[in-house]
């Protein structure tokens, strides 16, 4: 059975691997706030189950396996997600913490039950794809809002960020996801972004903001 400790490990490696499929230890020893020698301890045991390979002094590269086992916890993070939006009525900005609890429950059972109740769900309330039962997950061409130039016209998709404050932020702007944006201005000083929404209303976001945005 894996361990709670080895599924944050596995989680911080899903969100950190870059299109190599690689890792270094420097950025899981920030992610999860542990000291590099634990995390080189760590990663050496996950070349054991064939996880990782890991070679001294060089990035992590994640397997084909380890993938599949990062992918599914991130799976049962984004199903119990999405059932609390759904099915208890909580807001996407107050599901987070609850998630990272139960995603270390070990029935498969449970969050098959869920994933069926839901419909089989593609999404979370984030607008983040939820892999399968096998690991697989939905490849998505999005791009950050601040990306874009002056009259785009994109749909607001997902958020690269899902902390409350920000999900918070953002209710209180009335963006939700699936709401079409149209870029009125950008400011040439600060680059924040004037935003004329569907309803005729205009709101200013910082580039910061525009950032954790994305849009298709």
């Amino acid at each position: 059975m894996i361990s709670l400790t080895e599924e944050n490990y596995l989680k911080a490696i899903f969100h950190l691997r870059n299109t190599d499929n690689t890792v270094t230890i420097n950025e899981l020893s920030k992610l999860l706030d542990v000291k590099m020698p634990s995390v080189n301890n760590m990663m050496k045991k996950f070349a054991q189950k064939n996880w990782v390979i890991y070679e001294t002094y060089k990035p992590v590269k994640i397997t084909a396996e380890g993938n599949k086992e990062a992918a599914l916890i991130v799976r049962k993070h984004r199903l119990t997600e999405m059932f609390l939006v759904e099915k208890m009525n909580f807001g996407w900005e107050n599901v987070h913490e609850i998630a990272e609890q139960l995603e270390h429950l070990h029935s498969d059972l449970f969050f098959d039950k869920i994933d069926e109740i839901l419909n089989y769900p593609k999404f979370d309330p984030h607008g983040e794809p939820i892999p399968d039962k096998e690991g697989n997950i939905i490849a998505l061409d999005l791009k950050k809002l601040s990306e874009c130039k002056k009259d785009d016209e994109v749909v607001f998709t997902s958020v690269t960020h899902s902390d409350d404050d920000f999900l918070s932020y953002l209710t209180s702007k009335n963006l939700e996801l699936g709401t079409t944006l149209k870029i009125f201005d950008i400011e040439k000083y600060d680059q924040s972004f004037t935003i004329l929404k569907t309803d005729g209303s205009k709101t200013v976001l910082s580039k910061m903001v525009c950032d954790k945005i994305l849009v298709k």
